[in-house]
């Protein structure tokens, strides 16, 4: 089977799981599933990803996962002690074909029970897909790919640049994602001394000796427009609560749910000292930075103190570029996802799924991501849409 280990997924699911069961056990949640390529064929396949999302139900956490869970300062053991009893059920989930090629995924049921079905459910619909069109995959060509992008890293100014693996989701299956990862430890270096930071993947970082990277997504700052005290302050309570949590640990802000003139009005000089940084993850990320680092700079934070992350559809040549234009005036960190875990040979011979899974309702009412991006939010309910880019004073060109 596909996913055989629970801990196949990204770090963040977990440090979101455990602010659920702290702060919001008996928030209910509803996500649904949306392929954003034209054409592609999911149908066909839905008995395949039927049985392999029952197989992911069926597992369970090891003694030797939890084990080393319990290694990170930030995990609690009595989130630990909680995922020693946990599975998923598959009767939160439901896989449906559609009239046409198209497939429908809803996952609806109580967050806590919810939360860890996304990431390895897109890994089951790529790996499904690709085992069926590309009976014979281009590993030659992928592997010639992969080492062109470690040459370009290779360059002796570069040596300071650091990448990180955010592909799981995308991968284009579980085998080539280990294997591109040993490739990346063996040539560029893991840990402080090498370039190759870590994974946000969990189980291949305690599989291969890597740190696991990854604090919050989407789901956590939308999930508070329905959990928090007022609308307009849900960005806050959502920043607010995860401090309450961490106390300083796992310090990076994401900056784009409800676009980033949003957040930079809610991220003021408290919370600018407060975190450690900020992620990039829409809009266009050179004048992200530099706004960012303005910001800092106008709350009297001294931007090399903070740390950047770029993790937006990053290639290994936009990488660079960005390393070039904010090297030595902030930290920086960079998480590359289906481009290195999903790039075997030019279109059409191979063209990587763009699916997502979003988190749509929260205890009944929408819940929305206004992306920096166009097409990259997802709500099914236009006057909600409407109402939060008022509530956040946010035109729709914004």
């Amino acid at each position: 089977m596909i996913i055989t280990s629970l801990l196949d997924t990204d770090l963040y699911k977990f440090t979101m799981m455990q602010v659920v069961l702290h702060q919001f056990p008996g928030a209910q949640v509803e996500y649904r599933f949306k392929c954003r390529n034209p054409g592609v064929d999911l149908a066909a396949y839905v008995s395949e990803i039927r049985d392999e999302i029952r197989s992911l139900c069926s597992l369970n956490f090891q003694d030797a996962e939890l084990a080393y869970l319990r290694t990170f300062r930030f995990i609690k053991s009595d989130f630990v002690d909680f995922l020693g009893l946990f599975r998923l059920n598959e009767k939160y989930i439901t896989v449906t074909p559609l009239s046409s090629r198209e497939i429908d995924i809803t996952i609806r049921g109580p967050w806590l029970h919810t939360i860890l079905f996304e990431i390895p459910v897109l890994a089951i619909v790529n790996e499904v897909y690709f085992r069926n069109v590309e009976k014979v995959p281009d590993f030659i060509e992928g592997r010639k790919r992969l080492d062109a992008k470690i040459a370009l890293l290779h360059a002796d100014e570069l040596h300071d640049l650091k990448i990180a693996d955010y592909g799981t989701r995308r991968r284009f299956s579980k085998a080539w994602h280990e294997e591109v990862l040993r490739v990346l430890i063996a040539r560029l270096g893991a840990g402080p001394a090498g370039q190759f930071a870590g994974s946000s993947n969990v189980l291949f970082a305690m599989k291969l000796g890597l740190t696991p990277l990854g604090t919050m997504a989407h789901e956590y700052l939308q999930a508070c427009q329905a959990l928090g005290p007022r609308l307009r302050d849900s960005q806050v309570f959502a920043f607010e609560s995860w401090a309450k949590e961490y106390r300083g640990d796992l310090g990076i802000a994401l900056s784009d749910v409800y676009g980033f003139n949003a957040f930079l009005r809610d991220f003021d000089m408290y919370f600018c000292k407060l975190f450690d940084g900020a992620r990039h993850d829409s809009g266009d990320p050179f004048a992200w930075g530099e706004r960012l680092i303005e910001h800092y700079r106008k709350n009297r934070v001294d931007p090399l103190t903070k740390t950047l992350i770029f993790s937006d559809s990053l290639t290994v040549p936009r990488t660079i570029e960005l390393y070039q234009r904010f090297k030595g005036r902030c930290q920086l960190a960079f998480g590359i996802g289906t481009n290195l875990t999903n790039d075997l040979s030019d279109p059409p011979a191979h063209v990587p799924l763009q699916i997502v899974i979003k988190m749509v309702r929260c205890n009944g009412q929408p819940v929305a991501k206004l992306s920096d991006s166009p097409g990259k939010g997802m709500c099914d309910d236009e006057k909600y849409l409407a109402y939060l880019r008022q509530v956040f004073e946010i035109s729709d060109g914004a």
